[in-house]
């Protein structure tokens, strides 16, 4: 994804020689790419270094979830391996 931003970049600020709309539809992509298009660096939430509340109590709860059928299958299984 980040070739093709990059390459379409480059070809706008080619073609803003002849036009300078072009050069703000380059740096628009670009905004675009570096705000919302890459996941490898994600922003933290506002407010703190660490997952907001709900956020950590979603995942909580999705945890206790899959903990609970964990045990239960282990229950149904009689503690079986694979």
């Amino acid at each position: 994804m980040g070739t093709i931003v990059l390459t379409g970049t480059v070809v706008l600020v080619i073609m803003g020689f002849g036009n300078s709309l072009y050069w703000l539809a380059a740096v628009a992509v670009l905004y675009l790419y570096v705000k919302y298009g890459r996941n490898a660096s994600p922003t933290p939430p506002s407010g703190g270094s660490g997952p907001a509340p709900s956020d950590y109590r979603a995942y909580r709860d999705r945890r206790d979830l899959q903990a609970k059928w964990e045990r239960r299958y282990q229950r149904e299984r009689g503690g079986r391996n694979r």
